[in-house]
């Protein structure tokens, strides 16, 4: 089934044409040789993009990919401007990073307005062309055109933690135990078809955190769902890995994990982790033991996310994101 969850779409855009200046002169009873007296043509409307902090996808934009700003109107007589073009504004989440089309990066929008396109200055009217030599001027000054673009926007969540880890390990059944979000969940693979949100709140400090579908070996390459979703751990300031403590041997999941990443950008190894072991619930009441775990050069706890057991995870989460 086409997975609902919008992160990407292409975008035409046109500000609009500025007016045109008006060729007008001054005709009024006992005023002779009135003289010129056209008015200015109004600019043409801008693109605007805005971001709507309530947005966490692009499915507004699914079916509507044309922006078209409204042109200005011609200047008129008794030097009357033209009305300004309307601007049309792009509602976009935060975190949009808007490409044009070769796939250049022009443009991050975090928060705000940012006036994309602009639109045509109006012109000039016959007023401004009167001088010593020409009193009755016809000259005028046309509105000059919008702008014209395709581009890219591409959707890149902005999450404090991200949760990584191979398909059915239970990164959605952390998700909801701890923010209480409400993610699919079943015991099969690729249950997570797109990117879940939750807030993780101790009462007074906030802790954003984004489920990614499961990643796969080869995932950086295009097997899979993780490549397509990879992106949107890029800005989290804490990636949080969970493994399956039954896999066969948890350490090569975990490695699997970390290659997988530095094939997609080397600058992800660069943030801090955390690795939970999960389904201890599995191991018989055994002691949890998992084969060259002292290899591990970062911070990990064991859990059964099933049991409501976080391993103390969410206190290791508040001190790792509010370290003073």
């Amino acid at each position: 089934m086409k997975s609902r969850y919008i992160d990407r779409v292409t975008l035409f855009l046109k500000s609009g044409k500025g007016g045109d200046g008006s060729a007008s002169f001054r005709r009024e009873k006992f005023v002779p040789r009135g003289g010129p007296d056209g008015g200015d043509g109004g600019r043409g409307g801008h693109v605007i993009f805005r971001v709507d902090r309530t947005l966490f996808t692009m499915n507004h934009l699914r079916y509507k990919h044309h922006f078209k700003a409204e042109n200005g109107g011609d200047g008129m007589d008794q030097k009357k401007f033209g009305r300004d073009g309307k601007d049309i504004i792009v509602m976009v989440p935060p975190g949009t990073v808007v490409f044009d089309k070769e796939e250049n990066e022009v443009l991050e929008i975090l928060d705000g307005e940012y006036i994309f396109l602009k639109g045509g200055r109006g012109g000039r009217g016959n007023v401004h062309f009167k001088s010593a030599v020409n009193r009755a001027p016809r000259r005028t000054e046309k509105g000059r055109p919008g702008e014209e673009e395709e581009v890219v926007l591409e959707l890149r969540l902005i999450a404090d933690v991200g949760l990584v880890g191979l398909p059915n390990a239970g990164k959605s059944t952390f998700l909801k135990a701890v923010t209480h979000a409400n993610p699919k969940i079943a015991d099969y693979p690729f249950t997570t078809l797109e990117p879940n949100l939750g807030i993780l709140s101790d009462g007074t400090k906030v802790i954003r955190i984004a489920d990614i579908p499961g990643i796969i070996e080869g995932a950086s390459e295009g097997r899979g769902l993780g490549n397509r979703f990879l992106k949107h751990i890029s800005r989290v300031n804490v990636i949080l890995c969970i493994i399956d403590i039954t896999d066969e041997n948890p350490m090569d999941t975990y490695k699997t994990l970390i290659k997988e990443l530095e094939n997609y950008d080397r600058k992800l190894l660069r943030k801090k982790r955390i690795v939970v072991f999960n389904k201890t619930d599995l191991l018989n009441g055994d002691k949890p033991v998992v084969k060259n775990i002292k290899e591990l050069d970062v911070e990990y706890t064991f859990a059964s996310l099933l049991n409501n057991d976080n391993g103390g995870v969410e206190d290791i989460l508040f001190r790792e994101i509010y370290a003073v």
